[in-house]
């Protein structure tokens, strides 16, 4: 994808990084790049996002397919609210036990078909069945569960026990929050997913309120964005 660029490829992966990572607007980006000596335009920023967002996630998606563990067995799942040409859309997310990320999935709906969609999909990505998930209260859950994930799951509806999901919706809320809304459904539900694949790499913690010292922390996090820059180098 980059053969042609007239930018070095480190360059590209590093603005693609800091658009998903960090709260920046295109022109924030192209901005800082500037201080740099390195003139970058905002639809620049925005082309090589569409082109090198998909293919991080994707691989980000192969690697979670591996993972394993008892904690990966218990899921919580819940929708939050993104705005996208001026209408509301449902962002449907799970996270497992630990807080790591199971699947997320945009949909211009909130009903029963959408339901099904993102348990298939989830199932996909993780290559496994949990053993219960935790929703609230919505009606076309259980359906849903029953008909994609399987008689067998213990279905439990309880806001309270999805707290957990309730915070962890603040990430991806925050950073699109400066954003003000999307353009079309492909880039929002595109945005989407890479930043949360991506932000759920760069997570430290493998359970919740984990303490993990400073330099312990910098240099895993720093590992991780080596990683993931390399994965958009070769794109």
């Amino acid at each position: 994808m980059l053969n042609r660029a007239q930018y070095p490829s480190d360059v590209i992966a590093l603005v693609v990084l800091w658009r998903l990572r960090y709260r920046l607007t295109l022109r924030d980006i192209s901005e800082m790049f500037l201080q740099r000596g390195i003139v970058v335009s905002y639809e620049a920023v925005r082309e090589w996002e569409a082109k090198l967002a998909p293919v991080l996630a994707g691989e980000l998606r192969q690697c979670r397919r591996a993972k394993g563990g008892p904690g990966r067995r218990s899921w919580h799942v819940d929708e939050t609210y993104l705005k996208v040409r001026g209408r509301w859309c449902y962002l449907y997310r799970a996270i497992d036990r630990n807080g790591d990320l199971m699947d997320t999935m945009l949909s211009e709906h909130r009903d029963m078909a959408a339901a099904q969609a993102f348990f298939r999909s989830a199932k996909s990505v993780t290559g496994q069945v949990p053993d219960q998930v935790t929703t609230d209260g919505h009606g076309s859950y259980p359906r849903a569960i029953r008909s994609t994930l399987g008689r067998r799951v213990v279905h439990r509806t309880s806001a309270y026990k999805n707290n957990r999901l309730e915070q962890d919706h603040r990430g991806v809320k925050g950073r699109i929050r400066c954003m003000r809304g999307f353009k079309s459904f492909g880039s929002a539900e595109r945005f989407c997913r890479s930043y949360d694949e991506l932000r759920n790499f760069l997570r430290l913690q493998t359970r919740h309120s984990q303490h993990i010292p400073a330099n312990r922390r910098r240099l895993l996090h720093l590992r991780r964005a080596t990683a993931a820059l390399a994965i958009l180098e070769a794109a």
